[in-house]
């Protein structure tokens, strides 16, 4: 299926400059014109539907921040490298969450008031009645465990990472 549209999208400086002013027409050109590609590009790492979150999150973002955008940037090489980003780090992020499940229940519980919720070695301690030192011992313990366990996933992280550098991505 052809996509057309009243913007010759392959005019970048005109369509940042639409962007610029706020045109929501155009915005919504991009967005159709881009949607099916950055969903198939994303599907390359993620699920389709997570993909497909990707690809909202990454429009929305050029949405808000049109403008900022630089007409001597390709809109079209700046949408695919922030889906690829998102992709990643959802990846990076799927890794560390399962390697957080399996750490002990009080462990997690304790790390994750530390590290999510910015709570101090003292608050923790005292929402669960127990001594600052084992607040420690427990994140001491979180954050070894977690260590072991992503070592093992950093290959495929630095692999990741190195197709940032590749030009056939865009």
């Amino acid at each position: 299926m052809i996509f057309q549209s009243k913007y010759d999208l392959d005019d970048n400086r005109a369509v940042i400059r639409r962007l610029h002013r706020g045109d929501m027409a155009c915005f919504e050109a991009c967005y159709k014109f881009y949607y099916r590609g950055l969903c198939s590009f994303a599907s390359r790492w993620v699920p389709v539907s997570t993909a497909e979150d990707i690809v909202q999150d990454a429009m929305l973002y050029i949405w808000e921040n049109r403008d900022k955008l630089l007409e001597e940037l390709s809109l079209k090489g700046l949408l695919f490298m922030i889906v690829r980003n998102k992709a990643f780090d959802r990846i990076a992020h799927r890794l560390y969450d399962e390697a957080l499940a399996r750490l002990p229940e009080q462990t997690r519980r304790i790390f994750e008031m530390s590290r999510r919720m910015g709570m101090t070695h003292q608050q923790i301690a005292a929402e669960l009645g127990v001594s600052p030192q084992t607040v420690n011992y427990h994140i001491s313990q979180a954050l070894r465990t977690l260590g072991v366990a992503l070592k093992d996933y950093l290959p495929l992280l630095l692999w990741l990472l190195s197709l940032s550098g590749r030009n056939d991505l865009v």
